[in-house]
């Protein structure tokens, strides 16, 4: 029987692994490109979408930091992260654990304060109008290595009580996790949670690192995890969370296909799998189209579908 988008809608579910930069829609773009008198090399919405023809997590990622120049005011990041709740919404999303790339903002002249309050307004706005309540986590870009991450903590300590936790992302290949042990130590004296991106492009060995000297709560991606039997034990020992996010693998070539996607895999390991949408402008579709995709393609029912929306509410972290 086929899944339809209203029977994944009505599953209460948490999204954990969403990059709010990511939901910049082309149509959103160069709205705020006008409003902002921000150039963009491309005609119009449509022809910037066009560019979405991604060969791996670099190409992607060159367009993700070009798109974000557009982001100036308080308003634009309200706006943004509205836009996106009211997706969530629609998609049965109670919780989402937002992420933001402080340092890409920072390095463009945009005051931390000014990402934090359009953020928070939004989050605000959500929870006062019955939509997900929304949390953030601050992302350290791994490429710009441990002392630039440190520096921003040190921003970011000013707005511990307002962050849920830290996380690691951008490009993975060549960064390990190692080299930001000392960083995640200190946002953990912050009374921040911790999370990292791992196992994505990266090898199981990233995972490991994550996990012993990072001490994280949550592994982001982590697919790579089904090389190695000792691994998956690991994690599934541990009840360890990862938060998968299917359309993005298949699109930045992770995965060849969805139907070859290592999720069924890790589940049969005993994993405790998530199903999350990344940067769902720029892949192809939001959390309900993730779910319905595995549907689709991994002939996943819908017991199946709500096994992983429950592991997604219990893998959500609280607040001391």
């Amino acid at each position: 029987m086929t899944v339809t988008h209203a029977q994944v809608a009505a599953l209460p579910k948490a999204e954990l692994h969403l990059h709010i930069e990511g939901t910049l829609e082309p149509e959103l773009a160069f709205k705020l490109a006008a409003r902002n008198g921000v150039p963009l090399r491309y005609a119009d919405a449509a022809q910037l979408r066009r560019a979405y023809a991604f060969t791996s997590l670099g190409s992607f990622l060159d367009l993700y930091y070009e798109c974000m120049s557009v982001l100036r005011t308080a308003e634009d990041f309200a706006d943004l992260a509205a836009a996106y709740l009211a997706k969530a919404r629609a998609d049965g999303v109670t919780r989402t654990e937002m992420f933001f790339d402080p340092q890409v903002h920072i390095a463009r002249g945009v005051p931390l304060s000014t990402v934090m309050d359009g953020l928070q307004a939004a989050a605000d706005q959500s929870a006062a109008s019955g939509g997900p309540r929304a949390e953030l986590i601050a992302c350290f870009l791994r490429d710009r290595g441990p002392a630039d991450a440190m520096k921003t903590l040190e921003s970011l300590s000013g707005y511990a009580g307002q962050l849920l936790g830290v996380g690691l992302d951008s490009a993975e290949v060549g960064y390990p996790p190692s080299d930001f042990a000392g960083v995640f130590d200190a946002a953990r004296g912050l009374g921040l949670h911790t999370v990292a991106h791992a196992g994505e492009e990266g090898p199981p060995e990233y995972v490991w690192q994550a996990l012993d000297l990072l001490g994280v709560e949550r592994i982001d991606h982590g697919i790579r995890s089904v090389e190695d039997p000792a691994l998956l034990r690991r994690l599934a020992a541990d009840g360890t969370p990862l938060t998968v996010c299917p359309l993005s693998n298949v699109r930045l070539r992770c995965v060849d296909a969805m139907a070859r996607h290592p999720l069924p895999a890790l589940l049969d390991s005993g994993v405790k799998v998530t199903v999350n949408s990344d940067d769902p402008a720029y892949f192809g579709g939001y959390i309900a189209d993730n779910y319905l995709a595995l549907a689709a393609d991994l002939n996943l029912g819908l017991p199946d579908l709500a096994a992983l929306a429950a592991n997604s509410v219990a893998a959500s972290l609280t607040r001391e």
